[in-house]
């Protein structure tokens, strides 16, 4: 299959507009239209519902978005790698959830290349899912999360654990108060449970984050509490613009690695998770 027609496609269906997909891409409206009905005629199903220029993805086209952008993204991967391969660096591909990267991996990652300058590295911040899934498609070396995968064929080892601090820009707040301006960041299942274990439900939580940085920023901007891991606490409760809440328990954290037991870059997975068990002990 021609891919030019699968990202034609996805671009269609971004836009929801021939006309914008036809200028993004710097073709004819005509041209776009043709490689739809290309793409239709060979998978021999609709993708588009066309009404009064509402475009709207069919059954079948909603089906085929999630398949289309992996094949893509695979092309991609492979044309980097066969890139780097031709000039003798070796591709290294490391990935964590969005709150990992906040809490301790930048700070490992940046180190890890130091450790090995001559890797050509690509780094990504994932939902777990599509972790899992890029992992057992050989398109991850190494990931890094909270919540470890339970699938067989991917080994997962813990690296430590990180301490979740509750702290609130109230220099007063308590256990008592603290949650009357809450900024939920959502740090996995399993703090999820320990969260719902220490505080009433009936608690109504006015803000949600996927990220840590975000709630500190809305925190130090305008104000509010939140549970936030000790590396990114230092400098702001040394300058007083964050505080302790008191008596409130501190959550913890498991960290896991996740890779392929036979991955071919496995030397270097097993030093760089060395690597981050001692940054998370330090």
């Amino acid at each position: 299959m021609d891919t030019e027609l699968l990202k034609t496609f996805i671009e269609v269906q971004r836009t929801r507009h021939f006309g914008n997909a036809a200028e993004n891409l710097y073709l004819t409206q005509s041209a776009v239209s043709f490689r739809i009905r290309q793409l239709e005629q060979y998978l021999g199903v609709n993708l588009f519902s066309r009404h009064r220029n509402n475009i709207q993805l069919t059954a079948a086209g909603e089906r085929l978005l999630p398949h289309a952008e992996a094949m893509l993204n695979a092309l991609q991967r492979a044309k980097q790698d066969v890139a780097v391969s031709a000039e003798l660096a070796q591709p290294f591909s490391i990935a964590g959830t969005a709150n990992v990267w906040d809490a301790f991996l930048l700070q490992g990652f940046v180190n890890s290349q130091h450790l090995f300058p001559n890797l050509c590295w690509r780094a990504d911040s994932l939902g777990r899912e599509q972790i899992v899934r890029q992992i057992q498609e050989r398109g991850l070396d190494l990931a890094i999360l909270y919540d470890a995968p339970k699938v067989d064929d991917i080994q997962v080892e813990k690296l430590g654990d990180i301490q979740l601090v509750p702290v609130s820009s109230n220099p007063g707040a308590s256990v008592e108060n603290w949650q009357k301006d809450h900024i939920y960041i959502d740090w996995g299942s399993s703090f999820n449970l320990q969260h719902s274990r220490l505080y009433s439900e009936s608690v109504a939580i006015k803000h949600r984050t996927t990220s840590a940085k975000i709630a500190l920023e809305m925190m130090l901007h305008s104000g509010g509490s939140a549970y936030l891991p000790k590396a990114m606490l230092q400098p702001h409760l040394a300058e007083q613009r964050l505080h302790l809440v008191a008596k409130a328990a501190m959550i913890t954290k498991e960290v896991y690695a996740a890779f392929l037991p036979k991955a071919a870059n496995l030397n270097h997975i097993i030093v760089i998770t060395s690597h981050l068990k001692q940054l998370l002990q330090s």
